[in-house]
């Protein structure tokens, strides 16, 4: 495809978008895409300035679009800052009246994933027409419900029409880190070569490549990793989270790291699940107190 074709700019727009490369696709000169893509870019922008923690308004922006998908994506903004009730109400609302939308499919199947719903959001991507962001999220939710052979199977039903693809293959590569194996391996090269390309080149690279370093027993491959993801953005929480996985397997100080992330993402999983296991270790432990005394 011509990457200065309007269909090419918009898949340079698209693989900088799952990159992770969100400043690119903000600042990224649209003028000349035709009115057919000009929707498809501006969602992509308007998501970028959602991931990059840009959302505050959004909304205002949007009020009174009646586009589906920038409808949506007013909730999203909304839900991101907090204001779930209302916003989740929006999104239930979209996902009847708009089912086959692409972009009403993911935004809803992501909300109603995170809300817990993930068979409703399961059955929402089940409507997608060779959408493969759609299908890199089937695979992601099924991860979580620890069901990785039907991940692995989303994975090899979308080679067989899509073998190249950048989200096939990163697809590819978080089942890879959940089987293990020489699977580790082949994910390693997928984000190594992520990391190493200019364009691709960001922390969600290069954390990938770190994780992938860190099954295979190469602690200090994935500290340079983590540390030049920190580099290009010193609160990254996955980083951060990674750098102290990586620091308690090498029997390293982590205090700084876990300081960072409690102030840069306070929500964080990773903290949420230490929390969460903390809890239940007390309650378990409460339960073998020595009793002192007759």
């Amino acid at each position: 495809m011509d990457p200065f074709s309007p269909e090419g700019e918009l898949l340079t727009i698209h693989n900088a978008f799952h990159g992770g490369q969100y400043s690119a696709v903000i600042n990224h000169d649209t003028s000349g895409l035709s009115a057919e893509n000009s929707i498809p870019s501006r969602v992509y922008k308007l998501r970028s300035q959602i991931a990059s923690s840009q959302a505050e308004g959004i909304a205002a922006e949007l009020e009174g679009e009646d586009s589906p998908d920038l409808a949506i994506l007013k909730a999203y903004a909304e839900y991101s800052q907090g204001n779930t009730e209302d916003s989740v109400k929006t999104v239930e609302s979209l996902v009847e009246a708009s089912p086959d939308n692409a972009t009403v499919q993911i935004i809803g199947a992501t909300v109603l994933h995170v809300e817990g719903r993930s068979e409703e959001a399961l059955t929402l991507l089940s409507k997608h027409q060779g959408n493969l962001e759609a299908v890199a999220l089937v695979v992601q939710i099924r991860l979580s419900q620890n069901r990785t052979d039907l991940a692995l199977k989303e994975v090899l039903n979308a080679k067989r029409w899509a073998q190249d693809s950048l989200l096939v293959n990163l697809a590819e590569s978080w089942v890879g880190l959940r089987i293990g194996g020489e699977r580790y391996q082949q994910a390693y090269y997928v984000y190594e070569e992520l990391a190493q390309a200019p364009s691709t080149s960001t922390p969600r690279a290069l954390i990938g490549q770190a994780v992938s370093e860190l099954h295979l027993g190469r602690l200090p491959e994935a500290e340079v990793a983590l540390q030049q993801a920190l580099e290009k953005n010193p609160t990254h929480g996955d980083a951060l989270a990674n750098m102290i996985v990586l620091s308690v397997l090498a029997g390293k100080e982590f205090d700084e790291y876990l300081s960072s992330l409690q102030n840069a993402a306070p929500s964080h999983p990773f903290l949420t699940n230490v929390a969460q296991k903390s809890e239940l270790f007390d309650k378990a432990a409460a339960k073998y107190t020595a009793k002192v005394g007759a």
